[in-house]
Order: structure tokens, then sequence, then C-alpha cells
């Protein structure tokens, strides 16, 4: 009777716990992802082998927008798109996104570092570690290295990293070649403001900070990211909030039409770029 008795207590217990869960399925194992982090070492090794050579590097910064915008917004669109422009080419690499980037005077704080969460590094480490990221994709065979940067406060100094390197005889010497990749930036500044204004949104609504255009621009690429019903805060928040115009309006589709212009130029100015070097066979068709 006792066993019997344990036996049921047994079956009872076991018949009380959670089902299992079957496992999640496990990463693609053919290498097919564009993200350097996402592939193995022998994986990159032979898709460099045969014949990639292009590498973009994903620049974002951990900064404040408001209180509508995640403070990752500029190192998830960065990431995402960088993807997107990548599948684009067809035969190019993702490098890890840089989300340490210099925000200003920490200590006493200005600009964005007045908010919590903004994170600023000094121009030389941000310098350094641009350089020797790129360094490390020469060595391996990546040999063209776009830098995509998603916020334009450190424009000068990608611009002084794409200067220093290409100015190195070594480098030069090695094939390899670094390139500012404006256009990416630029995009969302003048032709996608020029779209929305010509859809009737105003200067003052647009916005040079989390206002319409950025808050937009986020809802397309990681909705997540952006607080709903914290909207209305933002656009009375202000400049003083951490706020240049007015996200109200805000809206996927408006941002979407953001998003296809960065890929858009960005995928045409570096093809542009790559048919600089025809020695590179590896450019895109």
């Amino acid at each position: 009777m006792r066993r019997r008795a344990f036996a049921i207590a047994c079956l009872a217990m076991a018949l009380a716990q959670p089902p299992i869960q079957p496992a999640a399925a496990a990463p693609a194992q053919n290498g097919a992802s564009a993200y350097l982090e996402d592939l193995t070492s022998p994986e990159l090794g032979a898709r460099i082998a045969a014949g990639a050579a292009t590498v973009l590097v994903p620049i974002g910064g951990t900064e404040q927008s408001g209180p509508h915008i995640a403070l990752g917004k500029h190192n998830v669109r960065a990431h995402v798109l960088a993807g997107r422009i990548a599948a684009q080419l067809g035969n190019a690499v993702v490098a890890p996104t840089v989300a340490y980037v210099p925000e200003g005077s920490i200590t006493p704080p200005v600009g964005h570092m007045r908010f919590p969460g903004t994170i600023s590094i000094p121009d030389g480490a941000f310098e350094g570690l641009l350089e020797g990221g790129a360094r490390s994709f020469c060595q391996h065979g990546l040999r063209e290295i776009f830098f995509l940067q998603d916020h334009g406060g450190y424009r000068k100094n990608v611009d002084r990293v794409v200067a220093h390197l290409n100015g190195d005889r070594a480098w030069a010497a090695r094939g390899c070649r670094a390139h500012a990749l404006h256009d990416y930036y630029d995009a969302t500044q003048a032709g996608y403001v020029a779209d929305l204004q010509r859809r009737g949104y105003k200067d003052a609504e647009i916005g040079l900070h989390a206002g319409l255009a950025d808050t937009s621009l986020m809802l397309a690429v990681d909705p997540a990211l952006v607080r709903g019903n914290q909207l209305a805060a933002g656009a009375k928040a202000g400049p003083g909030g951490g706020v240049r115009g007015d996200p109200t309006r805000a809206s996927a589709e408006l941002g979407q039409i953001g998003v296809q212009r960065q890929v858009d130029e960005s995928v045409k100015a570096i093809r542009a770029a790559l048919s600089q070097h025809p020695q590179n066979p590896t450019q895109p068709k």
C-alpha cells in the first residue's frame, strides 16, 4: 500500500509540472546572415575567399531622445538598416554596431549628457576604436570599409579616421580603403525632410531631434522603442526636455519613406565608390 501511495504521489507531482516546451529552433547553419556576429570564423573566411571584400560599420550612439524614444534609437536603426543595405549589395558583411560615441563633456554635462542614459567617450577613444576595427578588417581581407553614421555629431571624427587611414601608405599598399558614407545620414536631413514638407508638414513639426521625422524613422524600424503614450509629452518637452520637433503625428508609414531613402542612397553611393576601384573583383555589378 505504501509503495502504491508513493507511486500515486509521484504521478500526481509529474502531472502538476508544466509541460516541457520544445527547444527553440537552432540558428541557421549555412552562414547566410550578413551580420559578422552571426557567423563563425570559418564561415566568414569562406565568404571572403569567395569574393566578399566590403564591410559596413554601423555607428549609432546611446543618447536621450525625449520621453518617447528609447536610448538605443541610433544603435538599433544603424544595425537594422546596415543589414538591409548589405542585402541589396549582395556581397557585403555588417560589423558589430558601435554604440559608444562622443556626446560632449561629461563634467560638467552638456547637450545630451544632461539627461540620464546618454553615454559619451573621448574623441581619441572613438577614433582609435574605428581605426582599430578598420585595420582588423583589412588584415582579414575585407578591404573596403564603409562607416555608416546614424548620428551627425561625430561626422568630423569619422572624416579624420578615414583621412588618416587612406593616407597610410602601408594601408593603401594592401589595397584597403576607408569610406565615410555620409549619404546614409544626409538622406534623412535633405531628401526625407523635403518628402515630409511636400506632404504638408512644417519644419517646426518635422524637427531636428525626436520630432516627427526622427520618431517616424524609429517607428518604421522598431516600433517597440517608441512609447506611443508619451508622444504628447514629447511634444510638450521642447528643447529643455531633449526634444526639437513635434512627434505627435509620427507614423511608421512616414518613417518608411525615410528608411527607403537611406537604403537606396547608401547602396548607390557604395556602388559608385567601389566602381572607382576596378582592380577590386568583388565590387557589386
